[in-house]
């Protein structure tokens, strides 16, 4: 009895050391996770703050440009470059940056070029420019009158230049004073219902344009949006037979992340591993010839398109893009040409051209 009373007592001993060994356990497997926990609170501090300072370098242009490079013109093709405008592109003076693509037209950036040298050989060819601009509805009274004067400060500067203002108001159009040698044509269109009408309506306007008095009066023509201001000097070394400008904010993107339209129903689509750059339909140019091909390719597009009751993504130009990766431009303009502030500083942009003005589109498209 005494020996059963003594095993009895010793199990008890034994199972209180196992609740005691499992409460030591528990408390240091707590203390365990607090540890953890202080550990993981600096760690997750130390890859915000990573991550913040990521996004920081990637808006200055510093990791942005490592996993989304330009590329630079390869030395057998720089020699096959040849510009009509500014003799021998000097491709050296930016090797940060794409001078020429892949076909042989060259990326025109400040620098590569010699101002005097296309001034010269614009005024020997005895060349007339012609400018073409829509404001319609409110674009009216907010842009134009800063578009007009701007043009007169810095575009073609010297040379014999018409500028031909679409509007639906002629008489609101204010009077600006121009130099020697340059005129200003009103030229009146319909008021479209819808803002995205307005923009789509201005390839078929263009196409009949060219067509009349403005594509007699000119060898050469820009199209721009209204909603921007000169800044710098814009002169003949932008012309050539095609004129596409590079679009500030997709100059860098990978070609799989350009937005051209994918809609296959539509006439402006392009099909995966399709297109070259992203172009902006703010600003192109060229011979009138090459101009009326171009408007009647994109009118005809979109004209397509609403009888299949369909709509590009970017409108005209998303057609304006389409016909261009089948048409190759002789001549690209960098985003130097056509900047965005928004985008913010980047360092390859040293004279900008054009600035976009502030889109206050509740304001303008209501």
């Amino acid at each position: 009895m005494l020996q059963w009373s003594q095993q009895k007592m010793n199990l008890s001993g034994s199972h209180g050391g196992c609740r005691e060994e499992g409460v030591r356990s528990g408390q240091g497997e707590a203390e365990t996770d607090k540890e953890a926990k202080r550990l993981w609170w600096p760690r997750l501090l130390l890859l915000s703050a990573l991550g913040f300072l990521g996004l920081l370098l990637y808006r200055t242009a510093v990791v942005r440009y490592i996993f989304i490079p330009m590329g630079v013109c390869p030395s057998a093709i720089m020699p096959l470059v040849r510009d009509n405008f500014t003799g021998v592109l000097r491709h050296w003076a930016r090797p940060e940056v794409l001078t020429c693509t892949s076909w042989g037209a060259p990326i025109i950036w400040d620098g590569t070029f010699e101002p005097d040298v296309a001034q010269q050989e614009a005024r020997r060819q005895n060349l007339t420019i012609g400018l073409t601009v829509f404001a319609v509805g409110r674009y009216l009274e907010k842009y134009l009158e800063s578009f007009l004067k701007t043009a007169e400060q810095h575009f073609m500067v010297g040379q014999r230049v018409v500028y031909y203002v679409f509007t639906d108001r002629p008489a609101a159009v204010p009077g600006v004073e121009l130099g020697p040698g340059r005129r200003l044509r009103v030229e009146p269109v319909a008021r479209e219902p819808r803002w995205q009408d307005v923009s789509m309506a201005r390839m078929r306007t263009l196409h009949e344009a060219l067509a009349g008095r403005l594509g007699r009066e000119a060898d050469f023509v820009f199209c721009l949006d209204v909603d921007q201001r000169f800044v710098g000097d814009f002169g003949p070394e932008a012309l050539a037979d095609l004129v596409a400008q590079l679009h500030a904010w997709h100059y860098r993107w990978p070609r799989w992340l350009l937005p051209y339209e994918r809609d296959r129903r539509s006439a402006a689509a392009l099909r995966p591993g399709e297109g070259d750059f992203y172009y902006h339909a703010a600003l192109f140019g060229g011979r009138v010839a090459a101009l009326r091909a171009l408007t009647a390719h994109c009118a005809r597009g979109q004209r397509r398109d609403r009888e299949r009751g369909v709509e590009a993504l970017w409108h005209d130009e998303s057609h304006l893009n389409q016909f261009l990766w089948r048409h190759k431009p002789t001549k690209l303009l960098s985003p130097e040409f056509c900047w965005a502030p928004e985008v913010g500083r980047r360092m390859e942009i040293r004279r900008p051209r054009l600035l976009w003005a502030p889109k206050e589109y509740a304001l303008v498209r209501a």
